[in-house]
């Protein structure tokens, strides 16, 4: 599969490398807003066109599919474009600005019939899965509670006057949309949307948060906290608490390992009792590879359906999850009072 590739920043460099170990990627073409730097990534990994037009790199022919790694405040714009030149889109988080961006991308690759899918590597690895898979054994889930915090060197930039891209509204940016996502996302692939939001953050003077703390709960008395930040580091695992024991997981969103601490019996308070099973698998893939191997099977499966009128889309990487996603992140912005300049703006 021919892709064209959007954006020229570390994370398309992680990308492709893993993209490659899927034998049915290429990478085909490259759009850069400079020919200089479009060229330079461009010689490094092999890609043969470049193009500093997006609507040439599309009217080309030469590419089946786009990856889009390029500010979040362009995502739905880029997105739309490529869909509506019949090219499936494999767009980087946060997928939107908003829910309502979303619901535009959403339309559009419904009535092309391509598909839209939400580059979140966390529910494709191959310990999620078994996340999924062991939750029933746990019992009543009473609480989730989930961190992702990693201080960031732009924010020295900040600090000594800089504005980085990270902590600018106008390119829907904050610690919400870069980490707290990973938090989020999870959350509602295993347990769908809460019925309560209740965000609190530390906002910075541009107009974003730097770190903050999410409090959500569900039907049936299952709490759940999420933590997330840019301007400190923690080394907390993500925990599902059950009736039956626990679930521990090391790191929500490269997750290599995954440790089951079954209840101790009620009426024996001994040490012996506290065992831990590991389960998963520590030795995964690389997550980048995942996401191009969900990305391609999903796109060959539904052509070896032969219904043409259907739309494909990803059981994992979903609509619904990423709507789901969405939704609550616009919420926490509205409590917190973070305001993009894309939330006025109508894509399509």
């Amino acid at each position: 599969m021919r892709f064209g590739i959007i954006g020229t920043g570390n994370i398309t460099e992680w990308f492709l490398d893993g993209a490659r170990a899927d034998s049915r990627f290429e990478a085909a073409a490259l759009y850069s807003r400079t020919r200089e730097r479009g060229d330079m990534f461009a010689r490094r990994h092999g890609i043969g066109m470049v193009f500093t037009s997006l609507d040439e790199m599309l009217e080309s022919g030469g590419i089946d599919a786009v990856y889009i790694a390029s500010p979040n405040n362009i995502h739905a714009l880029q997105a739309i474009a490529c869909m509506k030149r019949g090219k499936h889109v494999l767009c980087e988080k946060p997928i939107a600005s908003n829910s309502s961006e979303l619901r535009e991308m959403i339309a559009v690759a419904h009535e092309q019939g391509v598909l839209l899918m939400e580059a979140m590597t966390a529910t494709l690895n191959p310990n999620f899965a078994a996340v999924r898979a062991f939750l029933p054994k746990l019992g009543k889930i009473r609480r989730y509670v989930s961190s992702y915090c990693q201080y960031s060197s732009r924010y020295d930039r900040f600090k000594a006057g800089e504005l980085p891209n990270v902590f600018n509204p106008d390119y829907s940016a904050g610690a919400l949309m870069d980490l707290g996502i990973y938090t989020v996302y999870p959350m509602v692939a295993l347990f769908g949307k809460p019925v309560e939001v209740d965000a609190h953050g530390v906002m910075l003077p541009s107009g974003v948060d730097a770190q903050g703390t999410i409090y959500c709960s569900y039907p049936g008395g299952m709490e759940v906290t999420l933590i997330y930040s840019k301007i400190a580091n923690s080394y907390l695992p993500t925990e599902i608490e059950g009736e039956n024991g626990n679930l521990l997981l090391n790191d929500i969103h490269n997750l290599r390992e995954l440790t089951f601490i079954p209840r101790p019996e009620a009426t024996s308070g001994r040490n012996s009792d506290f065992s831990t099973i590991p389960l998963g698998a520590p030795d995964i893939p690389d997550l980048y590879f995942c996401e191009v191997k969900e990305f391609i099977d999903t796109i060959e499966s539904h052509s070896g359906t032969g219904i043409q009128s259907a739309f494909p889309e990803s059981q994992i990487n979903s609509h619904r999850n990423s709507m789901l996603t969405l939704e609550v992140l616009d919420e926490a912005r509205r409590q917190m009072g973070i305001v993009f300049p894309s939330d006025a703006v109508v894509c399509s």
